[in-house]
Order: structure tokens, then C-alpha cells, then sequence
């Protein structure tokens, strides 16, 4: 049967109350030196995209409209 206590975890040493905290003295934070903005500029894409975001349709003459490969007769 198991007990519902362990009363030997507080015969344990460092298992007493402990002692209060005393808050440490907070420095005011330095100041914050002014940071200039750095100018953002646009990143062209490697493929040319439409307004939805999606890489423009390219029509490929080894390709048929699913995107499978066209097998050209021997």
C-alpha cells in the first residue's frame, strides 16, 4: 500500500522554508540611441509572377496542357 505522505523528503537538508527575497536594485536602462531606417528596396523574383503571386503560364512546345511531355513519333 502506498502512503499518502513521504514525511523523510523534510528531514532532508535544503528542504526548510526559505528565506525571503529582498528585490534587487533595478538600474535605469541606458538610453537608446537613434537607429536610422533602413531603406527596404523590391527583390526581383526569378520567374515572372501574376497578380496572384503564382508563376505566368509559359507555353512549351514539349509539353501538352497537363504538363506531361509530348513523345514525338520515331
Amino acid at each position: 500500500m502506498r502512503d499518502k505522505k513521504d514525511n523523510a523528503t523534510f528531514d532532508l537538508p535544503g528542504f526548510g522554508p526559505a528565506a525571503p527575497l529582498e528585490p534587487e536594485a533595478k538600474r535605469p536602462p541606458p538610453p537608446r540611441g537613434k537607429r536610422s531606417a533602413l531603406k527596404q528596396e523590391q527583390l526581383e523574383l526569378l520567374e515572372a509572377t501574376d497578380n496572384s503571386g503564382l508563376p505566368v503560364w509559359v507555353r512549351d512546345e514539349n509539353l501538352d496542357l497537363t504538363g506531361l511531355p509530348v513523345w514525338a513519333p520515331n
